[in-house]
């Protein structure tokens, strides 16, 4: 799969998305990097895993040969995600 995002390319997020709903499979959102606390990442919602102390989730990139996700760092927890992307700016 191509990247959405192609370089220049501007995203509008809202950081309040999840204080309302859960996130959902699908959902394209800001997550920091759960290794890396400065680095944030535009990522897609993949897998949603219940656990004891709160849900984990599994985020993929859009296009896996080039990307960093949980296929390498794991689940992350909820507080990692900043908020959901609502549309993107060409």
């Amino acid at each position: 799969m191509l990247p959405l995002l192609e370089p220049g390319e501007e995203v509008l997020v809202y950081p309040g998305a999840y204080r309302q709903r859960s996130p959902q499979v699908g959902d394209l959102v800001i997550v920091q990097h759960p290794q890396r606390p400065t680095l944030q990442m535009v990522k897609r919602v993949g897998e949603i895993l219940p656990t004891p102390t709160g849900d984990e989730f599994w985020v993929y990139g859009d296009n896996p040969a080039e990307s960093t996700d949980s296929r390498q760092f794991g689940p992350v927890a909820r507080s990692h995600l900043l908020g959901r992307v609502t549309c993107r700016f060409r």
